[in-house]
């Protein structure tokens, strides 16, 4: 292949435009079989793989890849499952430009390697097939409670059953999947999809128990006392963060959590066949610039709303992927930059109005590495609007420990582990993914839990017993 042809990324299909603001269809179709191999033909096969630096769990890039190449679909999906249980969730939501795709080579002077489709090629073609299961380990004799079915738990589930332990996996919500299957819309992440891998876990021998709120129904001491030999806490960042303004407490004002459980979970978008109560009115407002605030907009356009999204900083700064900034655009989203919300404003029925803004200015670089937004004195403005979202991020959800002084939290409300060994400062009992790090991405707390499922089955076969900090 000549250097000129490897230097543009085979474009990946998207539903019409027209059709995805009617509906809440998958926006991504996927490649073909010809595309996947003329993509997967791009790949420079390097010696020394800068993209498998970049993978939090480490999967073999260019060998998967190589296998698409050929035509053996099936040999490309056994390699990315020897690191990754959820091919087809990452390949979906996974930011590969700031990870593997971000270390491609080929992205120094051209696109780099769509590695995302590529794996989300491989894992839909092997849903289309049937799952095939893996070597599982005789059985140890020993059982594990995994508390939470994120990313972190049903991760970290599937190593520890296939290792040969018998996990149980306990869920707060009616349904599995955690922030897969109630924080990501159905545009980007297909509840189907999220069953599908749930249920290849499940496959693996693990067994899910929902509706059962851990340190609520059930505290750590009674999992001990049910027999299990070790627990891992996978309970993520759930809780959401507020502004803190006045008017905050006005009707028709949610939280990203709250309106994305509605939407996502519990199906406010398929009325009336599903009878969930949720009011967008007219005008909304989305507060934020992350995905998180980007699966809200682009929710409520579908739900009829002229949506406006409200960040403090520029586009350049904006923490969402370029991608779904883009869809957003495509799809009819505003946008109003270097701006933040001072107070809500209602009408004497309590349903919100109007939201003052104050315009800001970039100063100095602060701790995250983008500049600091500095109000303007006296540049305040009003806009109307009926409905507001504030989606400026999640806080970790310690419910599970907040009786147990066992365990040490950070002033965050996040779990301490042992950095090496996942355990916290209560021997048997690990964490992984948010409910440590804080918000994260789902790779990350794929890689968190992978680890943790490794320190486990060490701790539990007495290879490397170390106890917490």
């Amino acid at each position: 292949m000549k250097l000129t042809n490897r230097l543009r990324q085979v474009p990946m299909p998207k539903l019409d435009v027209e059709e995805r603001i009617r509906s809440f269809k998958e926006v991504a179709l996927g490649y073909t079989e010809e595309q996947a191999i003329a993509e997967a033909e791009r790949c420079l096969q390097c010696k020394v793989p800068r993209c498998v630096e970049g993978c939090p769990v480490g999967v073999d890039i260019p060998a998967f890849i190589r296998f698409i190449r050929e035509g053996k679909f099936d040999e490309a999906v056994e390699k990315i499952k020897e690191k990754n249980a959820l091919p087809a969730i990452c390949g979906r939501v996974c930011p590969q430009e700031n990870q593997c795709m971000g270390k491609c080579i080929l992205g120094l002077k051209g696109d780099p390697i769509n590695i995302g489709g590529l794996e989300r090629f491989v894992a839909d073609y092997e849903r289309k097939k049937g799952f095939s299961r893996p070597e599982i380990k005789p059985s140890t004799g020993k059982s594990v409670a995994v508390v939470g079915s994120g990313p972190a738990g049903l991760t970290a589930a599937a190593e520890l059953a296939k290792m040969g332990h018998s996990v149980t996996i306990f869920e707060a919500l009616h349904a599995p999947g955690g922030v897969l299957m109630y924080g990501i819309p159905e545009f980007r992440m297909p509840k189907d999809i999220v069953l599908s891998e749930v249920n290849y876990v499940k496959s693996l021998g693990v067994k899910i128990v929902k509706d059962v709120i851990i340190g609520r129904v059930v505290t750590l001491k009674e999992l001990f006392e049910m027999g299990f030999d070790a627990v891992l806490l996978g309970t993520g960042a759930g809780l959401p963060k507020f502004l803190g303004i006045p008017g905050e407490n006005l009707c028709g004002i949610y939280s990203a959590n709250e309106f994305l459980i509605r939407v996502n979970l519990m199906k406010a978008y398929a009325f009336p066949k599903y009878d969930t109560p949720i009011k967008v009115k007219g005008r909304t407002a989305v507060i934020g610039g992350g995905n998180v605030a980007m699966d809200a907009a682009r929710s409520a356009l579908r739900l009829g709303s002229d949506v406006t999204v409200i960040y403090r900083r520029t586009e350049a700064e904006m923490p969402a992927r370029r991608e779904e900034v883009l869809n957003a655009k495509e799809e009819g989203v505003n946008f109003t930059f270097l701006a933040a919300p001072t107070r809500f404003l209602g009408d004497e029925e309590g349903w919100v109005r109007q939201v003052e803004c104050v315009r800001m200015e970039l100063g100095e670089v602060d701790d995250t590495g983008r500049r600091r937004p500095i109000p303007i004195a006296g540049s305040e403005f009003h806009s109307d609007f009926e409905t507001v979202v504030v989606a400026i991020g999640q806080r970790a959800n310690p419910i599970a420990v907040l009786n147990d002084p066992r365990i040490k939290l950070t002033r965050h409300g996040t779990i301490v582990v042992n950095p090496e060994t996942y355990q916290t400062t209560m021997e048997g009992v690990y964490a992984a993914g948010d409910i440590v790090t804080g918000n994260a991405t789902v790779i990350s707390a794929m890689g968190g839990g992978k680890k943790a499922a490794k320190a486990i089955h060490a701790f539990l076969t007495g290879e490397n017993p170390k106890k917490g900090r």
